[in-house]
């Protein structure tokens, strides 16, 4: 799954990324360890140009009846997305790229979960495939809210986790957010993204806690900063 991932770039470099002008209606600053349940910055095409805004990490069907189910949608397998009522619809007409410099899945090791985090070799931003939809609350309130498509682990991942999060190469992006593109020309970017192009270091299991969001996540793991039991604690 993915579950952890960070975004520490300026809001101008994020801009510049995906060639965003205008306002942007939220607030950003540099985010080392994104949880579900939060708000995510995220970007759709209108059709004739990209648009930056936040969503809520858990997608909440617009049929659901509550929203309960997005503790079981922060992630939709690339396999099975076509077919899940709760994804169906979204893959066909709302799709969405989220921005991230680096992710976090956590290893399996003799003395516990070692936190890993995973990135480019050259450190650049990296676009994950993700869906959205809009679901009114009983009192009327709109949600905006995602998911992000896992898929089977490329050969540095195998070693870490067995799934790993859709990364859409940058030609990609475009052809990810056409709404006239067909399921099956969709279904062929869903794979797992070069090995060689991602490197992955152990960091401290401080990034277990998911309200904690400091740079301290992000530095290379030492044997004082893994003092402790390790655990996901993903939520």
């Amino acid at each position: 799954m993915c579950g952890r991932y960070t975004l520490t770039v300026t809001i101008e470099e994020l801009m510049a990324r995906y060639l965003i002008d205008g306002p942007v209606p939220f607030f950003h600053h540099p985010r080392y360890n994104i949880a579900p349940g939060q708000m995510v910055p995220a970007i759709i095409s209108d059709g004739k140009r990209y648009r930056l805004g936040e969503l809520k990490w858990g997608l909440i069907p617009n049929w659901a009846k509550d929203a309960k189910i997005a503790y079981k949608t922060i992630n939709a397998k690339a396999e099975t997305v076509m077919e899940k009522p709760s994804f169906r619809a979204s893959f066909q007409r709302k799709r969405c790229l989220i921005p991230a410099d680096s992710f976090y899945e956590w290893k399996t090791t003799a003395e516990g979960k070692q936190p890993m985090r995973i990135m480019m070799s050259d450190h650049r931003i990296f676009s994950m495939a993700g869906l959205y939809d809009t679901w009114i609350s009983p009192d009327g309130t709109k949600i905006n809210t995602c998911t992000i498509i896992t898929t089977t682990p490329n050969r540095l991942m195998e070693k870490i986790h067995h799934r790993m999060p859709v990364i859409l190469r940058k030609e990609d992006e475009a052809v990810w957010l056409d709404r006239t593109k067909s399921a099956g020309e969709l279904k062929t970017l869903l794979t797992p993204f070069p090995d060689g192009d991602l490197f992955a270091y152990p960091v401290s299991n401080i990034v277990n806690q998911a309200k904690l969001d400091t740079k301290e996540c992000i530095q290379p793991a030492t044997t004082d900063t893994q003092a402790g039991p390790m655990r996901e604690g993903l939520l």
